[in-house]
């Protein structure tokens, strides 16, 4: 069975377009690499958690921000290896600079034996949806298609 994920996609009206927010993961792998590195706030779940739960926990562990309805429930996609992702859109405005994430810990440099704390978000960012395209995860497209078509 593929791994489950799940995210909240929050979006706004401004500036006459609808703008996502989009965040960036932290750590080393993921430093400089930009075009198709960006995500929705989302994060793994296993069968005893329910996915709108998950997701609205990984919400606020990734941006610190808490999330309100209503809920819009967007069709899970499949990402290139394989993971499911389950989202939800609703409407909010947040000053992506003002975000706090939550860390974890890696072996960095790889085989030396040191561990480091990292951000699981490094930070986030307001897009229009032709930038959101070129920014996120190839896999996660059809969820920003899918919101327009619903907006």
């Amino acid at each position: 069975m593929p791994k489950q994920s799940a995210g909240l996609l929050m979006f706004r009206r401004g500036r006459g377009e609808l703008q996502v927010l989009l965040v960036h993961p932290g750590g080393p792998f993921w430093k400089n690499k930009d075009l198709g590195a960006w995500t929705i706030p989302k994060g793994e779940h296993d069968a005893s958690e329910e996915a709108f739960v998950a997701a609205a926990r990984e919400f606020r562990e990734e941006t610190g921000i808490e999330p309100r309805g209503p809920f819009i429930a967007l069709t899970p996609v499949k990402q290139a290896g394989g993971k499911v992702v389950a989202a939800w859109a609703f409407e909010g405005d947040s000053d992506a600079a003002a975000i706090r994430s939550n860390t974890f810990s890696l072996e960095w440099p790889r085989g030396s034996g040191r561990f480091q704390d990292f951000p699981e978000v490094d930070r986030a960012a307001w897009f229009s949806l032709d930038e959101a395209r070129r920014k996120v995860l190839r896999g996660q497209v059809p969820l920003l298609e899918e919101l327009a078509s619903k907006i």
